[in-house]
């Protein structure tokens, strides 16, 4: 019986023996054929990096108002017997646009001319008499008097009557009426907005340090959400003086013109100053940098041997890089790499230096120095 049981252990043993040594032996076959075949290669995107011209330009955000532009209001008291504009209308310069109630003013304008008329009169006649010595150059200097205070009083009256007819100060479109007839209104009340379209001012802040960039007569862009696509020319005309101390910011004045009327005032802009002369970067996408604490790199690629098939073997290295400045899609490289080098511009975030890989371009990321949202 113990002899059984010896020979049955003896079999179990030999038999588990057998299956570990059969699988240890695949297992190393199949190391020794992994070993002979190298990783399949990473499928990237990459473009040759390329020296392209650049505009140094600063940008910031201004906002518009007209060259002229003032809500009109009356400096007299009084109730609105005739308006004789639309909102919206054009007016020209020292267009009627409201009528106050004159009818008091007027009467009492009459009652002053005639006694201006009296005064002229008397003074006219004792001027007769005074060369003759029939009245005393008192009587004749005291009726001079009264003649220039009663000519004063109807030229005080007269401006009066003049101001309850409100006019146009210049040229320009209307906004929204705010008054209507029967409508008592008090000194300063707004009646209407009134803005000089043809050309508007852009006002924007700009740091200290851009400052030896900047002066009058320099080229500025404009572009506005309102109009994708639409670029407004102009040109600085004015720097404040003074920077705030409190930002250390200086204010700019641009002045645009307003083909169209595009353009009103109230709305922003984003503004481009075209600040120094015009310089070669070389100019990689953005995506293709590789921002770390250490600095910035990319994967650059390169021609390593053969293959078994006899096509050449492309492997990545990481290379440190110095960017300047960005445009867009576009970042321009300092130093680090050399015009015409392959650089990877996608799929990075798999690779790791000497990492094989496999270009395919199929998918670019975008390269456009001045993108736009897509229009809806």
């Amino acid at each position: 019986m113990i002899k059984r049981m010896i020979i049955m252990l003896v079999a179990v043993g030999l038999v588990f023996g057998g299956l570990f040594a059969y699988h240890a032996y695949e297992a190393m076959m199949q190391r020794k054929s992994m070993a002979g075949r190298l990783p399949p290669p990473v499928a990237v995107s990459a473009m040759r990096a390329r020296y392209l011209s650049w505009q140094p330009e600063v940008k910031a955000v201004g906002s518009l108002r007209a060259v002229r532009g003032v809500d009109v209001t009356s400096e007299i008291a009084g109730l609105v017997s005739r308006v004789y504009f639309k909102s919206g209308q054009d007016a020209w310069k020292n267009r009627v646009l409201v009528q106050l109630n004159a009818d008091s003013d007027i009467a009492l304008l009459h009652s002053l001319e005639a006694a201006a008329q009296l005064a002229r009169t008397v003074y006219e006649r004792d001027k007769k008499q005074f060369a003759v010595q029939a009245v005393s150059r008192a009587t004749l200097d005291a009726d001079a008097a009264d003649l220039k205070g009663k000519t004063a009083q109807v030229r005080q009256q007269r401006a009066i009557v003049e101001k309850k007819t409100i006019r146009a100060p210049f040229a320009g479109r209307l906004g929204i009426s705010t008054v209507n007839p029967g409508q008592y209104i008090n000194p300063g009340d707004k009646i209407v907005t009134l803005q000089a379209l043809d050309r508007l001012y852009a006002d924007f802040y700009l740091p200290q340090q851009q400052l030896s960039k900047l002066r009058p007569g320099q080229e500025v862009l404009a572009d506005t959400d309102a109009y994708p696509g639409l670029t407004f020319r102009g040109r600085i005309t004015s720097i404040n003086p003074q920077v705030d101390p409190s930002t250390r910011n200086a204010e700019i004045e641009a002045e645009f013109a307003n083909p169209g009327r595009r353009l009103l005032p109230g709305m922003y802009a984003v503004i481009d100053v075209r600040a120094g002369a015009v310089r070669r970067y070389l100019t990689l996408p953005q995506t293709a940098i590789t921002y770390n604490p250490y600095g910035e790199t990319v994967f650059v690629v390169a021609e390593e041997g053969k293959g078994p098939d006899g096509r050449p073997i492309l492997v990545a290295r990481q290379v440190f890089v110095t960017t300047g400045g960005t445009r867009g899609d576009q970042v321009a490289i300092v130093s680090g790499i050399t015009e015409g080098q392959l650089v990877v511009t996608s799929g990075q975030l798999k690779l790791k230096n000497g990492s094989r890989v496999a270009i395919n371009n199929q998918i670019q990321p975008s390269d456009n120095p001045a993108p736009r949202p897509p229009e809806s």
